[in-house]
């Protein structure tokens, strides 16, 4: 039986050109080896598996290689390049910093560089895990790692670099190497699975890169573990299988689900996960990330972000114009708040369902929250018994609301009065009686207070020449009512809008109005932001109820504010405005300061 040998061994990169994903680091040391630029120490540093310990020895084997190619590469057939290829070379000399991390090991180490090569131009030491040295170490290693012989050269690899004391970074060129994009992962395992006579699916691939997480090594470790259970061949399927990764199917059909606001289903599917041995927690991050991906293929700019297979990036982009952004939104949201709050809940499993529901209820909420505006400013408008079909005011209304075309994009927040139509005035009779309401106001800015319903002139035809001139002009309202009438139909209105507004509902009942000459009302208030309220969202639909329940279109409310009693009386709110009260009141307390030295605080 022959020995194995693991990929991430068999295929160890020999050359510059071989090295995975990175591309500019190679490139630099290449220049840097042919224009005889080469200094004295470098430090390799980045995540696991990405080639630092790699990349370190193809340089050392280049620089002692007598031959070099014009590429830059090592000629595999020098004897430096042979003994090193047969681990035998006495110019490169690696040290694992972890298990020699003392200062006897370093003070052992510069008593090495001081011995030539025997064979080459440079001896190259290569300190693996480098941070792992003690403090003591690092400081025995400034002196020789700044001025070391000619023929001496440093690589230092780390993957915790923040745990390396400055002195040390500032005599070494920092070389801080990339995670290996998935693209590059997958070509490199279909590269190997080629030269293996391995058959494999592009999908299997795409999920051993994406558990590798960046890391090369992992990847192909994983490669290995996978052939090793499903034999000479790598299917999706027996991926997932022998990973324990739940298929994205699962994650397809549950947002068609949310979609559609099939609780049951959600429920059920969910069930069937977990019931196959997946854990919740991992089901809602992986929830999460699908809808991430969702979100990033309903734009042509961002779908590049999407790592999945071309076929995987169909799916995705078929699903994605049935989502709605703000779902995605909002369930992006449920899902991160369901991940921080998973490991302290009781109920997990209760957790997770609680957040399928609230996603599946998130796709209606618009709709609803839109019904629910309407009906408040109707009811806001219109009398406690409006809301019987009888009554044609309620109708209108709601027909209005009904038939209400949908705002243009620049006008949907706000009310657009073209300037060849102004607003009417208040007094102005004939005007108020072709009057509409505009359709193209927002219902929650109104609800608010930051939009009032403006009105505009009706556009009627012009008459014709054969009308009969003897016909009267539409003859408003004016009949009279008393000071009692008045209050009455004013706590009516309070009645009406108590439910929403319950502190105006308060104020309109506890400050009844004046009527005053030529039917105008006059209402009294607390301060300046009870009145701006009061004039935004309540004034409007109060005159035109007072209107209509009094049979009288020329009532005009005014408002006014209640004088303040205290007004003229300058506060005191500085410690050294209320000490001048205080000595201004008794001289002594100005000689208990200066007795004592007190500051004012």
């Amino acid at each position: 039986m022959d020995n194995f040998i693991v990929s991430a061994r068999k295929y160890r990169p020999e050359t510059f050109k071989s090295v995975v994903g990175q591309n500019s680091i190679t490139a630099t040391l290449k220049n840097a080896i042919k224009n005889s630029h080469l200094g004295h120490a470098y430090l390799f540093c980045g995540p696991r598996g990405v080639g630092k310990t790699t990349c370190a020895r193809i340089f050392a084997k280049t620089i002692n290689c007598k031959n070099p190619s014009p590429e830059t590469e090592p000629c595999n057939e020098c004897e430096s390049c042979l003994s090193f290829n047969e681990s035998r070379s006495y110019n490169i000399h690696e040290l694992d910093a972890a298990s020699n991390n003392s200062v006897e090991d370093i003070r052992s180490l510069t008593e090495k560089v001081r011995i030539p090569p025997q064979l080459g131009k440079y001896s190259v030491y290569i300190i693996d895990e480098v941070h792992m040295l003690s403090q003591n170490a690092f400081n025995a290693f400034l002196k020789t790692l700044e001025e070391p012989p000619a023929h001496a050269v440093f690589i230092l690899a780390t993957t915790e670099k923040h745990k390396i004391i400055p002195t040390i970074l500032s005599r070494c060129q920092i070389f801080d190497f990339n995670r290996i994009k998935i693209d590059d992962s997958i070509k490199y395992l279909e590269f190997i699975a080629k030269a293996e006579k391995i058959e494999y699916e592009t999908e299997a691939l795409h999920i051993i890169a994406q558990k590798a997480d960046g890391a090369m090594r992992d990847a192909l470790s994983i490669f290995d573990q996978v052939v090793s259970f499903s034999g000479n061949s790598i299917l999706y399927q027996s991926v997932i299988d022998n990973l324990n990764i739940l298929d994205f199917e699962y994650y397809f059909k549950m947002t068609d689900y949310l979609l559609a606001g099939d609780v049951t289903n959600c429920l059920l599917g969910l069930d069937e996960i977990i019931s196959k041995g997946f854990d919740g927690h991992n089901f809602i991050n992986g929830m999460a990330n699908h809808l991430r991906d969702l979100l990033v293929s309903k734009n042509p700019e961002t779908i590049r972000l999407l790592e999945v297979s071309e076929n995987l990036r169909k799916l995705y982009a078929e699903q994605s114009v049935k989502c709605p952004v703000e779902f995605l939104y909002a369930s992006l949201e449920i899902c991160n708040d369901t991940d921080n709050h998973y490991k302290a809940s009781r109920n997990q499993r209760l957790l997770v369902e609680l957040a399928l529901l609230k996603m599946a209820d998130n796709v209606g909420l618009k709709k609803k929250s839109l019904k629910s505006d309407e009906d408040r400013i109707i009811h806001s408008i219109l009398p406690a018994n409006s809301s019987s079909p009888s009554n044609p005011a309620a109708a209108t209304i709601r027909a209005q609301a009904a038939h209400r075309p949908e705002p243009v994009a620049e006008s949907a927040h706000h009310i657009v009065i073209p300037e060849s139509t102004p607003s009417p005035e208040p007094n102005d009779r004939h005007a108020r009686n072709n009057v509409v309401p505009r359709h193209n106001i927002s219902i929650k800015d109104v609800i608010s207070g930051k939009a009032e319903i403006f009105e505009e002139p009706v556009k009627t035809a012009e008459p014709e020449l054969e009308t009969s001139m003897d016909d009267e002009p539409a003859v408003e309202s004016e009949q009279s009512f008393s000071q009692e009438q008045l209050e009455e139909k004013w706590t009516a209105f309070a009645e009406t809008v108590r439910a929403e507004r319950p502190r105006m509902a308060i104020a309109l009942r506890s400050r009844l109005p004046a009527l005053k000459a030529g039917f105008q009302v006059e209402i009294s208030l607390e301060n300046t932001a009870q009145k701006e309220d009061f004039i935004a969202s309540t004034k409007p639909y109060l005159q035109a109820f007072l209107r209509r329940e009094l049979l009288n279109d020329l009532i005009t409310i005014s408002v006014l504010m209640e004088a303040d009693p205290d007004e003229g009386k300058r506060k005191m709110y500085s410690t050294e405005e209320k000490f001048q009260y205080l000595n201004s009141k008794n001289p002594a307390v100005m000689k208990l300061k200066q007795q004592f030295n007190m500051e004012f605080e």
